[in-house]
């Protein structure tokens, strides 16, 4: 009896862009990522916006029909003013034909509370190009997600909310064997995606944030339900 190899995961170290521009579309694989806010790039506002709609192209462009691009992106309050992510995230796609397939809500705070320090929830986006979901297969994750689970720093997308992005692409991209997270930080969607049988493939610029990426564990019990609670630990 043959065994199954454990999923694998890749972590390269370098510029998002540059990686997904020498790939084209990534067969296979479907992307679950967060865009970085202005204050993680040190580029000014103006030119943030500029390579956010650019990164959000290219996420959407290195996508095949049988894949899905999830963002989950939380808008931004700068210098009193609000500025719309998941607008953002459409102006990218659209230039390339992807489409907004569904959208989710994440509670970043308890549903009912305020916040003055920034938003309370993040947008979950699933773009697709040259398809639609199928209508026939019930969607399983709630449209507002309540708990995002534990993260390994603040501006880090929960383990759970990260699960249910990987569970959507298992639902309606089932071709897919590989998760990519161009901007993969410590590396929460390819823990999570490795927990749920998946290979992970991830783009980080920091060295130390990289080998963290490469080091983080999420168990499959974890992600059960009713399952453990404990933070996702490095290895």
């Amino acid at each position: 009896m043959s065994i199954a190899a454990a999923p694998s995961r890749e972590v390269h170290v370098g510029d998002a862009i540059a990686w997904l521009s020498a790939r084209g579309p990534l067969p296979a694989t479907s992307l679950v990522t967060s865009l970085p806010d202005v204050s993680e790039t040190g580029r000014t506002l103006s030119h943030w916006r500029g390579f956010f709609v650019d990164a959000a192209a290219r996420v959407c462009d290195a996508l095949t029909p049988a894949g899905l691009a999830i963002f989950v992106q939380t808008d931004l309050r700068h210098e009193g003013r609000w500025i719309d992510k998941s607008a953002l995230v459409a102006e990218g796609a659209v230039q390339v034909g992807a489409d907004l397939l569904c959208k989710k809500v994440v509670c970043r705070r308890p549903p009912g509370s305020r916040s003055s320090a920034g938003a309370a929830f993040s947008n979950l986006l699933v773009y697709g190009r040259g398809r639609l979901l199928d209508s026939a297969l019930p969607d399983t994750i709630p449209d507002v997600l309540v708990d995002p689970g534990p993260s390994t720093w603040v501006r880090g997308v929960g383990r759970d909310a990260v699960a249910a992005a990987v569970r959507l692409v298992q639902r309606y991209a089932p071709a897919t064997t590989t998760i990519a997270d161009p901007f993969c930080g410590e590396g929460m969607t390819l823990a999570v995606a490795n927990a749920l049988g998946l290979h992970a493939v991830g783009v980080e610029r920091n060295h130390k944030r990289a080998d963290k990426a490469r080091a983080l564990v999420v168990t499959a019990v974890e992600l059960s339900p009713g399952g453990a609670v404990a933070p996702a630990r490095l290895r």
